[in-house]
Formats: structure tokens, sequence, C-alpha cells
């Protein structure tokens, strides 16, 4: 049987500036319209940072909170995963927005070395949001940045602070992390499968990797994840006009593959997530 894709699209991240690509949405309305179409194009899933003002990243739970009110408005059945990411985010306000219950929120399990610093994640820390989100019934997705990440999921598994089977997320073409190799997938992936059975997974790529890494998902029976967060091209000579630009581009890729683009509905069924009653607005 052919596993449906969950297409992801992150719409912003921490990194990219409007100097960069002016389709990237920034306050809470650009990101809800964005999502919108994106959602419109093929994905089921948002992965959700605020900015503030400056375009510099927030942990402001007003701006999660509204996003999050808003595009229930316009797609009640996506799945709203929001970042506990650390670029530009203070320690301790990482998980503040935890208590608006999304689907999901991000969980990296380990500290790693990115282009200019260190992506902090101590040990407490990370049992401290596990633990978070198990209470209040989010869903975390597990960032692998490198392998230890994987290994140490299987001890809060033990433990009991992350509930199986947990969905896994792979993130190639960091500077200092994960290098984008087939090779490297393919391991991480036989050991996911050894240590972590029945786990869900999603390959995402960085900037022109974004595509190469989506190919390699699809062909595995994987998910895959696009959006201006990771790259705002559509190609070296074009800047990307908009997430769903980059959504339409990953749903091509999945029908070359011989993948169904899961809708909402499958997407849940697929993650363990509670179904939403359809309610349009007028």
């Amino acid at each position: 049987m052919t596993i449906p894709c969950i297409i992801a699209v992150a719409i912003t991240g921490s990194v990219p500036r409007k100097k960069d690509n002016p389709a990237l949405p920034v306050t809470v309305a650009e990101q809800i319209e964005s999502t919108h179409a994106a959602y419109e194009a093929g994905a089921s899933l948002v992965h959700v940072h605020v900015r503030n003002d400056d375009e510099t990243p927030s942990s402001d739970p007003a701006k999660f909170a509204a996003f999050q009110e808003g595009i229930r408005r316009h797609c009640p059945d996506i799945i709203v995963q929001f970042s506990t990411g650390g670029r530009g985010r203070a320690l301790e306000a990482r998980g503040a927005m935890l208590h608006l219950k999304p689907d999901m929120a991000s969980l990296a399990t380990g500290s790693v070395n990115f282009p200019t610093i260190v992506y902090e994640n101590p040990p407490d820390f990370v049992r401290s949001l596990a633990t978070t989100m198990r209470d209040l019934g989010v869903k975390p997705e597990i960032e692998v940045f490198d392998l230890a990440m994987l290994t140490n999921t299987r001890m809060l598994v033990e433990e009991g602070l992350i509930l199986p089977p947990p969905h896994v997320q792979f993130v190639f073409g960091v500077k200092h992390a994960l290098p984008p190799r087939e090779d490297i997938l393919d391991f991480e992936l036989s050991l996911m499968r050894e240590i972590l059975p029945g786990a869900t997974w999603t390959a995402a790529g960085i900037g022109r990797d974004q595509f190469t890494v989506a190919r390699w998902a699809l062909a595995r029976g994987g998910h895959v994840r696009a959006g201006l967060e990771d790259n705002i091209r559509l190609d070296r000579h074009t800047l990307a006009p908009s997430n769903a630009a980059l959504v339409r581009r990953t749903a091509e890729l999945a029908a070359e593959a011989g993948r169904p683009v899961a809708d909402a509905a499958t997407a849940r069924r697929i993650l363990g997530l509670p179904q939403v009653p359809m309610r349009r607005a007028a």
C-alpha cells in the first residue's frame, strides 16, 4: 500500500528576512494568509515561528495565540506545530506558548553547532519541555540534527516523557550539523527503526538541498518539509514567490514518486492526532 505523504510547511523560521525574500511572512496576518495558501496547495502541517516588529525572533505567546486562532478560522483541521527552537530566543521563554495546546511542537533532544551559534538544548531543559508537552497533550516532533538526538529520544521514550510512537524529523544541510548525504539518511533510518519501533518520520533539507532531500524521503516512504524557513528559492536563479509555490513544487515531486499527498485528516491519522470537525469560515 502506498503511504500518503505529509507535506509540512515551515513558513517563516528565525533566519530569513524580507530583504532576502519579500514573500517571507513576518506579521501574524501575513503568516495566516501564507499558511492558508500553502494549505490549499497541499500542506497539511504548519511549523510556526513568530517575529517581533523588527523581524527578530519572538517568543510572545500572544502572537502564537493570534496565529492559532486565525488559522483555525480558515483551515480548522491543519496540524499546528509551534517551534521551541533556540535561535534568538531566551532558553526560559522557548516553551512559553505550549499552554496554548497546539497539535504539535518541535523538540530538539540535544545541542549542536549551527553556523554562528551553539544551538543549546541542555538535558534538563529538554526533559522539562518533553514533560510539559506530554502533560498538555502536545505531540513532539523530534528534531534530529545529529546522531545523539536520536539516541537521546529513545531514553526519553523509555522514561515515559515521550509517548510512543514518536515522530522524528531529520534535518540535513545546516552547516556544522548533519551533511546532506543519502547514505546518512539510510543509516539514521536503520537506527531509528531499531531503537524507536513504529516511529513516523520526515526529512528536511536546507537551502539548495530542500528538493533533493524531499526526493530521498519520498522514495523511502517518509514525509517532507518545504517552506521559506529552510529555502527562499525555487531554483538558483528564482526567488520563491510564496510558501505555497514551494509546497506545490514538493507536491509535484510526490506525484513523480507515485506518492499521494495527504490531506489534513489523513495526516492526523498517520501521526496519531485527534481529528478536527471541518468548519469553514462563512
